[in-house]
């Protein structure tokens, strides 16, 4: 890959004792409810701790948006995590949001196959496996779309699959608007995304 691409980043997962031949079924051994998302990458296993504020809020937004242009449309069904997409039986991700446009791929166990879209929102704890081993096993497994979202540098970056490898299509600022040209219509205002609560803060007594 040259540098505008994605490439593999050198993160360790934090639990796995250095297995490297995990499974779905190994990933259904882990317990339920405790606030962590497990992943497995290549049969290596990620753990990722409960996201914060600006990230849920980031996500519902963007969500709503997505929602409200695929579903109308017959062009997809929009999902959010924690729901499990099995690509290979070492490789079961949870994306923050995807998009499902195959509805051989829904079962009621999991999403089977690769999304359309896949989007995550980065964290401190996320970044370069995003930006690396998954962004890897996303372009070789088959998901044609990558959306990386920087609550940080306020940024969203779009990329599509070519040849097996991500190449950035659009990169839009916290003020800028994004209209892709692979989903015609498709309208997103980034400071909507970024708008503070509106929540009316009070007091406390």
């Amino acid at each position: 890959m040259d540098d505008a691409r994605l490439s593999l980043g050198s993160d360790m997962p934090t639990i796995a004792r250095g297995r490297k031949d995990l499974e779905y079924a190994d990933l259904l051994q882990f317990p339920e409810g405790d606030g962590n998302r497990y992943e497995i990458l290549d049969g290596r296993l990620y753990v990722t701790p409960s996201p914060n504020v600006t990230h849920q809020r980031v996500l519902g937004r963007l969500f709503k948006i997505l929602d409200d242009y695929f579903e109308p449309r017959g062009l997809g069904e929009v999902f959010f995590a924690p729901l499990d997409v099995i690509l290979t039986n070492r490789d079961v991700v949870e994306p923050d949001i995807f998009v499902v446009d195959n509805a051989d791929h829904l079962t009621e166990r999991a999403v089977e196959g690769p999304p359309l879209l896949a989007i995550e929102i980065l964290s401190p704890s996320t970044a370069k496996r995003d930006r690396g081993i998954k962004a890897t096993r996303y372009a070789l497994l088959g998901v044609p779309h990558y959306w990386l979202v920087d609550p940080k540098a306020r940024t969203l970056t779009c990329y599509k699959a070519r040849d097996g490898e991500y190449e950035p299509v659009a990169t839009v600022a916290a003020d800028g608007t994004l209209a892709h040209r692979d989903f015609p219509g498709l309208i997103i205002k980034m400071s909507e995304i970024w708008a503070a609560s509106p929540v009316k803060w009070r007091r406390r007594r």
